[in-house]
């Protein structure tokens, strides 16, 4: 990765996928804008580097599916108000963004005229090529799949050099910190270990096809100031999943 000193980061397209309930902040349901705001300062951040940058954002702060389905509606259904509660995020993030000055284009994989501009890959392509931030939203616009596909999968056809994944733990463990004091963090871990060994970064079918296209995953904590531009430079601490380890 570049030195801290380099003005040129190695990656020129990145992808940072984050949850829904990152940007509750203290809340235990929702939006808490100083958490938004704070997360869009560290975007901006990134983008005054000259990397261009695509978001996927879940919706689980608002309605997340597989509960809703656990509780008896239709998975379909569920589903699609968790694609929609992406979209109210999404909406959330464009406005703290360019607040602070940074051009943003929501596009949603579900038409939504009025408030965003549909999913057309080439006209995505071209806006990062202005240098705009594009959220994608409603996930991949079908049922049974989650954010975390969608991200692997626009990441994917946007040709993105990694996937920055921002999670409330700085790396990938083999069991959780949070409930595990010996927990161990891995530096780098491939694929299909994770799949293996069924560690949560992402659902499988998003590993698989991160694999699939050689895409790497970095995995680092969104909670800490300047995480995001700090792992950029190469430097913090994070686990990276790739093929070659």
């Amino acid at each position: 990765m570049a030195s801290p000193d380099s003005k040129v980061p190695k990656f020129k397209r990145v992808m940072l996928k984050i949850s829904g309930e990152a940007l509750m902040g203290d809340k235990g349901f929702g939006l808490n804008p100083p958490t938004v705001e704070r997360i869009a300062r560290e975007v901006k951040s990134v983008h005054e580097l000259g990397v261009e940058i695509c978001m996927v954002i879940g919706g689980g702060n608002i309605f997340r599916g597989l509960q809703g389905s656990a509780q008896g509606m239709e998975r379909t259904t569920a589903d699609y108000m968790g694609m929609l509660a992406t979209v109210m995020n999404a909406l959330a993030m464009q406005s703290a963004l360019e607040s602070v000055g940074v051009y943003t284009r929501v596009l949603s994989a579900i038409p939504m005229d009025q408030i965003s501009e549909p999913y057309i890959r080439r006209r995505a392509v071209r806006h990062l090529e202005k240098k705009r931030v594009c959220i994608f939203a409603a996930g991949t616009g079908n049922p049974y799949f989650t954010t975390d596909t969608a991200a692997t999968l626009r990441a994917s056809e946007m040709a993105c050099d990694a996937i920055f994944k921002g999670t409330k733990v700085n790396g990938v463990y083999d069991k959780d910190p949070v409930e595990y004091a010996d927990a161990k963090r891995f530096g780098q871990i491939s694929y299909d270990q994770v799949l293996s060994q069924h560690l949560k970064v992402m659902d499988a079918s998003a590993i698989a096809l991160a694999r699939d296209n050689k895409l790497p995953i970095i995995v680092f904590s969104l909670a800490e100031p300047g995480g995001f531009k700090t792992i950029l430079a190469g430097n913090g601490t994070y686990t990276k999943v790739y093929e070659n380890c």
